[in-house]
């Protein structure tokens, strides 16, 4: 009788421990999410209404001020940008996120492409990627001011500030106050922010989100559409259309973002 007590026993710490791994592996992994706004932007325009509906949702996220900010005004180099998109990710990490994503709109979703072919996340959101230096008219609009600050370095006046420009469609050219120096990290045409470049060479271990606009501006559609299908194809890539405008796109695009990280946050439990 004593045996047949102590099976039953041994069958019922079984049961529950196999109960409470499936509920463990039930139980959605915390997802943290970096946004980065636009070109001129802030946090707490355009991406503000993603960022509080992602919290909402549970998501740890961290809405950042980046260096194109029209506060900042291109106020450090991109590397420089790199550690503060890494230093948010740490504190993500450190507040319980398990799966962190980099997610950015307009020039944010450019920096973040960037940004996922260098460093280990779990996926990268590119919302109505926008400002690629690598295109025809950022090359024609800019090339002057490029110009200008590659010789201010050669002279050996890197570190003082011009006024040069900067480019958006649907503002035209602008100036910005920055040293040549930091002004050649961004606008470099071969460099971070030449979204055909740095699409490419994204690792396939890295799956994308891919957003664009139904009503966005004309040119980033032609550009941005036959783009996604160049990607190095990962089976979690994905490519989604909202129904908006350029500068909603990061609220219309809330229930795609979370239906896609919680697939990808999950297919590594399978």
């Amino acid at each position: 009788m004593t045996r047949v007590i102590r099976a039953l026993m041994a069958l019922v710490v079984v049961a529950a421990g196999a109960a409470m791994a499936r509920a463990a592996l039930a139980e959605p992994p915390l997802m943290g999410v970096v946004i980065m706004h636009g070109k001129g932007g802030a946090p707490t325009r355009f991406v503000a209404g993603l960022a509080s509906a992602l919290a909402d949702k549970g998501y740890l996220v961290a809405n950042l001020e980046m260096p194109w900010s029209g506060r900042r005004d291109y106020d450090v180099s991109v590397s420089r940008a790199e550690e503060e998109v890494e230093s948010a990710l740490a504190a993500l990490r450190s507040k319980g996120a398990q799966k962190v994503f980099v997610a950015g709109h307009s020039q944010g979703g450019v920096f973040a492409v960037y940004f996922a072919g260098k460093y280990s996340v779990d996926g990268v959101i590119a919302i109505a990627p926008g400002g690629d230096t690598g295109s025809p008219i950022v090359r024609e609009k800019l090339g002057e001011s490029v110009a200008r600050a590659r010789q201010a370095v050669v002279d050996g006046k890197g570190e003082v500030k011009l006024r040069l420009l900067d480019y958006e469609g649907s503002r035209g050219t602008f100036p910005v106050v920055t040293t040549p120096a930091v002004y050649l990290t961004w606008f470099d045409p071969e460099g971070a922010m030449n979204l055909a470049r740095t699409a490419l060479a994204l690792n396939s271990q890295t799956p994308i989100l891919w957003l664009v606009a139904k009503n966005d501006y004309p040119g980033l559609r032609r550009a941005n559409i036959p783009l996604y299908g160049r990607i190095p194809a990962n089976p979690l890539n994905a490519f989604y259309e909202p129904n908006s405008s350029h500068l909603e796109a990061p609220s219309a695009s809330l229930d795609e973002i979370v239906r896609w990280t919680n697939e990808v946050a999950n297919a590594s439990r399978r």
